[in-house]
């Protein structure tokens, strides 16, 4: 059992310095380089979809702040999907003084997937833009998009940086070093490998004919922005990560928010694991491998690691073997290198996202919980999220619910 118990204890180690080495290489050789952008070669339409479920709250704001963007033509298509609120009656409010607003109204629940994939139908523009309900886009985001669609043909999609903006509670102030931490320093170096996990599915772009070429977004996925990333990529497709087009987005603020929201991501996750299984083995696609097995590897993690915790409380009460038995789970010296290199990955991501957020590091003391607490929810979803996966049935349409958005 000790090369079990070894990996529970290192993998989140050598994750730690692969994510801190490769985020700094793309930092210094790929992000200081990008030349700032005043002038692009063309302007084209860019539709922005929005895909809306009872979001009565926070949907006026989102428009009023897409209408500041500092770009010429682009037009904003929202997705009533069977909103139980006011949402659709604001929506046609604001259709009557906005000309850029046009409404595409479902009766019933078709899911985020199918609400995007009616919207980037309907669009006029070949490139779109896609937004959550909640999310304030900065003013030169589409211009950041449109750089690298312009320059570069073989860009099918780019995602964003969202950055939370409630910061109230201990879990929206953690949540606000993991995206530029954990989430940005990952993406980071995802693109150094060639292959991102996901795009994000708050912000991102697409460019309309490479949706066209794999389908669009899937119906049947929880997490239809992880689906489409591996769907493109598997057909050659660039994906991107522009960190400069920040988009400020709300995060739960409960446990119970956060249950649910981690679960889907996982679950997203282990879908993906599933679906691609077999694709994966193909010679073309090996420049997935590393990916595929990461994410592998992180689902064994969570395993192990619940494996761990059980045979300690069974140590407990009945005799094991010796070379089965865990003699504490609470770290020692090599917990405590575990937690000083997390602490350094988080310095690190706070030091490199600071240039968008001069004061971010005014969050550090929160993020020494981080390695504690959220080490175990995501442990703990994944060991959830992926039966549900396993076991679900294939072409089950995914529905969605209105997400926590910390208010």
């Amino acid at each position: 059992m000790q090369p079990f118990y070894s990996f529970v204890f290192h993998y989140p180690l050598f994750m730690a310095f692969a994510m801190v080495f490769g985020g700094l290489i793309y930092h210094f050789f790929r992000e200081k380089s990008n030349p700032q952008i005043d002038i692009l070669p063309a302007t084209p339409l860019v539709s922005v979809l929005i895909p809306c479920h009872n979001e009565e709250k926070c949907i006026e704001e989102t428009i009023d702040f897409l209408m500041r963007q500092d770009y010429p033509d682009f037009e904003i298509i929202t997705v009533n999907d069977a909103s139980k609120d006011r949402t659709f009656e604001i929506l046609q409010r604001i259709q009557k003084t906005n000309a850029k607003l046009r409404i595409i109204n479902l009766t019933s629940n078709q899911g985020k997937g199918m609400g995007l994939t009616m919207a980037a139908m309907a669009a006029k523009g070949e490139y779109l833009v896609c937004i959550d309900a909640d999310a304030l886009l900065d003013p030169k985001a589409i211009r950041y998009f449109m750089w690298h669609f312009l320059n570069f043909p073989r860009v099918g999609a780019i995602t964003g940086n969202p950055r939370v903006r409630n910061r109230t509670s201990i879990l929206g102030k953690i949540q606000v070093g993991e995206f530029s931490s954990i989430v940005g320093m990952i993406k980071r170096t995802q693109r150094i490998l060639g292959k991102v996990y996901t795009v994000s599915g708050v912000v991102a772009a697409f460019r309309k004919r490479a949706l066209l070429s794999v389908g669009f977004w899937s119906t049947d996925m929880v997490t239809e922005d992880i689906d489409v990333s591996w769907k493109l990529q598997m057909r050659f497709w660039d994906v991107r990560y522009e960190p400069r087009v920040l988009c400020w987005i709300l995060m739960p603020e409960t446990l119970k928010g956060l249950w649910r929201q981690r679960l889907r991501w996982s679950q997203g996750g282990c879908e993906v694991i599933k679906k691609y299984f077999t694709m994966i083995f193909s010679w073309k696609q090996r420049r997935f491998w590393p990916l595929y097995l990461e994410t592998v590897a992180s689902v064994a993690w969570a395993y192990l690691f619940f494996l761990t915790v059980v045979i300690f409380f069974a140590g407990q009460f009945i005799d094991l073997p010796p070379n089965v038995v865990v003699r504490s789970i609470i770290p020692g010296w090599t917990g405590v290198i575990l937690t000083i290199v997390c602490l350094f990955q988080l310095a690190v991501g706070l030091l490199v996202d600071s240039r968008f957020e001069p004061k971010i590091f005014r969050m550090f003391y929160w993020l020494i919980w981080y390695p504690m607490f959220y080490w175990m929810v995501n442990a703990a979803v994944t060991i959830f999220g992926f039966p549900r996966a396993l076991f679900k049935k294939l072409g089950t349409p995914a529905i969605w619910e209105s997400p926590d958005r910390g208010f």
